[in-house]
């Protein structure tokens, strides 16, 4: 319910717009990144903001039908209306103005392609609405900016503005729709206005209604747009590093998503797994765990994965969920590694989760269920002493964003959860003891993976850190 002591937040999602400049014949927003197309990033943020009440999305001609798919298979529960945008970028938000109504509302209005918007730029935003009528989310600029003119042999610089007052515009920008909607009747009455280099929504209120000031949020190198074909593969990496977390639970949704469902933990004899094993089964879930040490099941060993879950699925006739923390860690110089330490650490830390995910898939289409794996921090960039542990778990993150799309038309969900140094045996035997609170707790990790399991998330590198 909206309190009655403040306004309705839209967020309305700009995505009119086609990819010419990336070279494709459909619009960008539908471009597929780390695992989700563009749109569907943008989406997950703005669907998923406590402080948005409704969202609205204004769709490339031809295309609205492919966006409210995307709508239904996420289970978006704020986007109301997806709505065929104009022609150009003014005609497209006039548009969303226009299907707003008359009620006095706060509008955000971000493009579709800046699928990197954190959440704290929307909450500032919706705090900055309280005080002011206009909002831009703009960042500091690095570099020199320098006024070009004509000259007799090309382009001269004629003057170099001073960099400490200039700014980088972004998006959202945020307005009350009253404000937003009187600026663009003025400048569509105005007959010099479509030849005017003015290309956004502060800029129309800046010309057209120059006594409404607009406050600067601060907003963020990674709010990048996507817009060149370089910027695709910027957007995919900065997807990979980003600090994915997930929202915490409480008790109740624990018990309402745990009870009953079934879940699967491979490498659930001890450590991280272990801890998954005991909160699953306290929240009610039938859990049915193996590992080498518990009843003989090898990760590595296809024909002992596909019977455990056959087992599973044959006693309790759904799985849900399917959990991989099996893992080794042997470090040393790959040119003085065995053959066995090469084909183990391949066979269970990559190996293995290819295996599950091909076994436990056809049981998860069944129950729209959720496969999580584990990589490490390590597997950003690899370092001397740890190439195999370091490569096979760059691995892991890849095949998570390789099969949730693979996997998404069948409502299945593939994330990787990536924990901060874990007080595991496995660490212990690796590196011994090592000073107390420096160490993430195994039941920490499970908890964390158990709000990963619940959440709409897919394709996504979960990050679990220390508390300092």
């Amino acid at each position: 319910m909206i309190a009655e002591s403040r306004l309705r937040r839209v967020g309305v999602v700009l995505a009119g717009g086609v990819g010419q400049r990336v070279g494709l014949n459909t619009p960008k927003q539908l471009l597929k990144i780390a695992g989700k197309t563009i749109l569907e990033h943008t989406l997950d943020v703005f669907d998923g903001h406590p402080e948005i009440d409704e969202v609205v999305v204004l769709m490339a001609p031809g295309f609205v039908a492919e966006a409210e798919e995307l709508v239904r298979r996420n289970g978006y529960t704020k986007v109301g209306r997806v709505l065929e945008g104009g022609a150009s970028r003014t005609e497209t938000t006039w548009r969303a103005l226009c299907a707003l109504g008359e009620q006095e509302c706060d509008v955000l209005l971000h493009d579709a392609v800046r699928p990197l918007i954190e959440p704290r730029i929307i909450s500032e935003c919706v705090a900055a609405l309280e005080r002011y009528e206009a909002v831009e989310v703009a960042i500091p600029s690095s570099d020199t900016i320098v006024v070009a003119a004509p000259g007799p042999r090309g382009d001269i610089i004629r003057d170099i503005p001073d960099r400490s007052r200039l700014r980088r515009g972004q998006t959202p920008q945020c307005f009350r729709l009253s404000v937003i909607r009187a600026a663009y009747e003025r400048a569509l009455a105005d007959p010099e206005f479509p030849s005017l280099p003015t290309t956004d929504d502060c800029g129309v209120v800046l010309r057209y209604l120059p006594d409404v000031p607009i406050y600067i949020v601060p907003g963020s190198e990674h709010n990048m747009k996507v817009t060149h074909p370089v910027d695709v593969f910027i957007a995919d990496k900065l997807f990979q590093l980003a600090e994915n977390t997930a929202p915490a639970l409480d008790e109740e949704a624990y018990r309402a998503g745990l009870e009953g469902r079934t879940l699967v933990v491979f490498g659930g004899s001890y450590g991280i797994g272990a801890d998954i094993v005991a909160l699953a089964r306290g929240y009610g879930a039938s859990v049915h765990s193996f590992s080498r040490s518990q009843n003989g099941v090898r990760v590595e060993d296809v024909a002992a994965v596909e019977d455990a879950l056959a087992r599973v699925y044959a006693e309790t006739g759904r799985i849900d969920y399917v959990v991989n923390t099996a893992g080794v860690l042997h470090m040393g110089k790959l040119g003085e590694a065995g053959q066995h330490t090469i084909e183990e650490t391949i066979g269970v830390n990559y190996l293995g989760p290819v295996n599950i995910a091909r076994a436990s898939v056809k049981y998860l289409m069944e129950t729209h269920g959720h496969l999580l794996l584990y990589t490490s921090s390590s597997y950003t960039r690899g370092r001397a002493d740890y190439s195999l542990y370091s490569s096979t778990k760059a691995a892991v993150v890849n095949l998570t964003q390789a099969l949730a799309d693979e996997w998404a038309c069948q409502g299945v969900r593939v994330n990787c959860v990536n924990p901060e140094r874990t007080a595991t045996p496995m660490r212990l035997r690796a590196f011994g003891d090592e000073p107390a609170g420096t160490l993430l707790s195994p039941a920490a990790v499970a908890r964390t993976s158990i709000d990963v399991l619940l959440s709409r998330l897919t394709g996504q590198v979960v990050d679990v850190r220390l508390s300092r």
